[in-house]
């Protein structure tokens, strides 16, 4: 599966990231090492897109955690003098319940998310014709040299619903991409970036 083809495998990765670096500190090299408690941390972290944590909806419980257990003593001895075949039966309803009260939540979330992205496309008025600017949000950093984030110019052959637009490159190479990537260029050279070199950044304290 490649990550940039789904956006919720993408999501989930750079969640994965976030914890990592956290909790690898200087000695980056052994990542692998702290892979599994990143994994533990994200799958029993409360996800506001689904409205619980990732471990509940697949289990139908919250996760006990060691510190917890002893805490939890009195609940799983409540729950251990019951008949298996209607407790599993009313376990299947209550992990089917959950599920369907987490994709409602997803789809809410993702229409706030769009309406988000969809008013800040709006605030930018792109016209058939017109000559932008495209955002390079994967810029190469090599140490010691200048380069902008923004290449171009490129003119804009359509425009698209839901903000994307077409792009026509001088040299006739084509290309669709999303309009928070642009802005209109005005003439004249294009803004650089400086880039240090990677071995002048100070080490975080």
């Amino acid at each position: 599966l490649v990550p940039q083809t789904s956006g919720q495998v993408e999501i989930t990765n750079r969640g994965l990231k976030r914890i990592l670096k956290r909790t690898v500190g200087e000695n980056r090299a052994l990542w692998s090492d702290k892979l599994e408690d990143a994994l533990w941390a994200f799958r029993t972290a409360y996800k506001t897109s689904i409205g619980c944590t990732p471990y509940r909806l697949i289990y139908g419980k919250a996760c006990h955690l060691p510190h917890e257990i002893e805490h939890k003593a009195y609940w799983a001895l409540k729950h251990t003098n019951f008949d298996l075949r209607t407790a599993g039966d009313h376990r299947k309803l209550q992990l089917n319940e959950l599920r369907d009260q987490a994709y409602e939540n997803s789809l809410i979330y993702k229409e706030r998310t769009k309406k988000l992205h969809d008013d800040k496309i709006k605030n930018r008025v792109f016209n058939v014709g017109d000559q932008v600017l495209l955002f390079n949000s994967r810029l190469k950093i090599f140490s010691g040299k200048l380069k902008s984030r923004w290449s171009g110019p490129f003119t804009i052959a359509e425009i698209y619903p839901y903000g994307t637009a077409k792009l026509i490159h001088p040299d006739g190479c084509n290309f669709k991409v999303n309009c928070h990537r642009l802005k209109n260029y005005h003439g004249g050279d294009l803004p650089s970036l400086e880039i240090l070199d990677v071995t002048t950044f100070p080490k975080d304290n």
